[in-house]
């Protein structure tokens, strides 16, 4: 990859992180981490949670993501 792409790359990436976390800041995202499929058990003082959907959601986006790149290169 040359020198030029890659730094185009890289400024890329860096303004898709912004945005995320401007929406992230503003409460854009509350809904993930609930998702139905989500496992939540509260007894106590003790907590477990296990985000079924929510991994199974991230996993397909980046496994999209990963393939848009290498379609690219």
């Amino acid at each position: 990859m040359e020198p030029r792409s890659l730094g185009l790359l890289i400024v890329i990436v860096g303004l898709a992180l912004v945005v995320i976390g401007g929406l992230v800041a503003l409460g854009a995202f509350s809904w993930f981490g609930r998702l139905p499929g989500d496992i939540r058990i509260e007894s106590g003082s003790t907590r477990v949670y296990i985000p079924i959907t929510t991994m199974l959601l991230l996993s397909v986006g980046l496994s999209l993501l990963a393939a848009i790149f290498r379609r690219f290169q």
